[in-house]
């Protein structure tokens, strides 16, 4: 088809169509996958997160008291740089999911892990040969340390402390003190 002209219309390049949320999902779980595998750590899929957690991280190393720990990690991921505060990152959880992350008898240790992206005009990676970039950064809590929710409140805004950012150092230290059986 042309526009009149000499030759044909430009082609437009089309992205692969995915919808946003599951876009950020996608993205959310190869964030936390580059910085396991630079921690040294693997990940666990879950086929639902029907228990409150997305994924398990897991060690191949021995600490103190266990060998081979491991967590759950609840992600999610947004553009709502709005919610960036002078000390922390507050997130809305529904009650439900908020009840299954934070509940006490849960086996495993459970965190929150929310990945803030760049807002849809601006990339979410920048490549060169010399490396890749992102403008994302996730921000962590423990779940036992999101407080509780109050009688017949349907959410509850929880506060991830903006030291607490999901990196390799970061992520080393929580399996570190998983590993070594530490309260939170």
């Amino acid at each position: 088809m042309t526009d009149g002209g000499d030759g044909p219309d430009p082609v437009t390049p089309l992205d692969g169509g995915l919808p946003i949320t599951a876009r950020q999902e996608q993205f959310s779980l190869a964030f936390v996958r580059m910085i396991a595998a630079a921690a040294g750590c693997s990940i666990k899929w879950h086929e639902t997160d029907y228990d409150g957690v997305d994924i398990t991280i897991a060690s191949s190393t021995e600490y103190v008291k266990y060998y081979c720990p491991e967590f759950e990690l609840q992600l999610k991921c947004t553009t709502q740089q709005v919610r960036l505060r002078d000390a922390h990152f507050s997130w809305r959880m529904e009650r439900d999911p908020f009840l299954k992350l934070t509940h006490g008898k849960r086996y495993n240790e459970a965190f929150l892990g929310v990945l803030v992206i760049p807002r849809d005009e601006q990339p979410l990676v920048s490549l060169s040969e010399q490396r890749l970039l992102t403008a994302s950064r996730m921000y962590w809590q423990h779940a036992r340390l999101l407080g509780d929710i109050s009688d017949g409140a349907t959410s509850k805004t929880v506060h991830l402390p903006r030291t607490n950012l999901f990196d390799v150092e970061s992520l080393q230290s929580i399996m570190q003190r998983v590993g070594e059986g530490g309260e939170w």
